[in-house]
């Protein structure tokens, strides 16, 4: 089988850079040949957090599409130089994520014909809304990417994604059947630290680097109490969320409980940290159906050695003999995970084959995701 060059291209709903990934895919084999990042720069940023938050109009949504668009092709070009690959997958910037089974939405920001345009090569994007149309969540989509890249029988190992959200997918392969997959969103991973460090150094700082503002405070149990009893981590999967349930509405009514507590800024960091530690064990402990063996933790909160320890905290009373790693540790960086998941979903949609995993989607059948811009 022809092995092709894909370029992938993710920018997560922490808002704060463009991961790009360059790989050589051939099947179901995957190989990262290069993988860099691009930061926002600041008045970008701020107009995404704005469109996020919904508060942008119709004309500033247009501009921001296109603005975008060619952002991440000045990225693109500005490694690949006059390389050209094979293909691209967009997955755009989502602003909008709302699977509501009676009336489904999703949003991506990020025209394509800019890439197609400038690297002469066929664009795949909106890769979510297919899924949604036959019923799915159009989320988690890096699922298969998971199984072919760290699936292995006689194991049953999970790949926790800490972007803005947490994502976890179960790859149960203890039997010797196929692998019993599961996958769904846990809840907030960086999203709502993010923004406390940004409200709390008035946009100076856009997280909390090594969990030095986490590791200088003291996480409150009455107020995690209270969150956890949050209803979505109760529901079962399949499910998804987003910057609608855990980002800035939830930000302000937190800072308004943790201000009564008269907690520090930097509680409330170490709060929301927490958080994300006991909500990821709650799903498991609720959903999944067994602890895992082996975790193994991508994107930018896995580089948090406060966050990575209160998970570790968190399963090792169930599970003594877990493994933890973080995707670098396996020859993944951090934040290549989720581009070169859909540099993977690109091949396949360009190969027509599906991509979805009706299992963990909801979707009524595996359907192609994404559509087509060519030269």
């Amino acid at each position: 089988m022809k092995t092709l060059c894909v370029l992938g291209i993710m920018s997560g709903t922490s808002i704060d850079s463009v991961d790009y990934a360059l790989c050589a895919i051939a099947g179901d084999q995957v190989k990262l040949k290069r993988f860099w990042q691009i930061n926002f720069p600041a008045r970008l940023q701020s107009r995404l957090h704005q469109a996020a938050r919904g508060e942008s109009s119709s004309h500033e949504l247009a501009q921001l599409h296109h603005d975008l668009g060619r952002f991440y092709t000045g990225g693109a070009k500005r490694v690949l130089g006059g390389h050209r690959p094979d293909l691209v997958g967009m997955h755009g910037q989502t602003i909008f994520h709302h699977p509501n089974r009676k009336a489904p939405a999703t949003f991506q920001l990020g025209e394509p014909a800019y890439l197609v345009e400038a690297l002469q090569s066929p664009v795949v994007s909106n890769f979510r809304a297919a899924d949604m149309a036959t019923g799915g969540e159009g989320a988690p989509l890096a699922t298969a990417f998971h199984r072919v890249v760290f699936g292995r029988r006689g194991r049953h190992i999970c790949v926790n994604n800490l972007g803005g959200i947490s994502n976890v997918t179960s790859l149960d392969w203890r039997d010797q059947g196929a692998v019993r997959i599961m996958a769904f969103d846990t809840g907030p991973a960086n999203v709502l630290i993010d923004l406390a460090m940004r409200h709390f150094t008035k946009g100076a700082k856009h997280f909390d680097r090594n969990g030095a503002s986490a590791r200088r405070g003291v996480p409150s149990e009455k107020l995690l109490a209270s969150w956890l009893e949050h209803p979505y981590f109760a529901k079962r999967p399949p499910k998804s969320t987003g910057r609608e349930l855990f980002g800035e509405s939830f930000l302000q009514k937190a800072l308004q409980q943790c201000k009564r507590a008269r907690l520090s800024k930097f509680d409330v960091v170490a709060t929301f940290t927490e958080l994300t530690a006991r909500s990821l064990a709650l799903n498991y402990r609720l959903h999944l159906p067994a602890w895992p063996d082996r975790l193994i933790l991508t994107g930018g909160g896995a580089a948090n050695p406060v966050l990575a320890q209160g998970i570790w905290n968190q399963l090792l009373p169930f599970n003594r003999k877990v493994q933890m790693h973080t995707s670098d540790q396996l020859g993944w960086p951090l934040q290549s995970i989720e581009p070169a998941a859909f540099a993977l979903l690109a091949y396949w949609r360009w190969m027509g084959k599906p991509g979805n995993v009706p299992t963990t989607t909801g979707a009524r059948r595996p359907v192609l995701l994404g559509q087509v811009s060519e030269p």
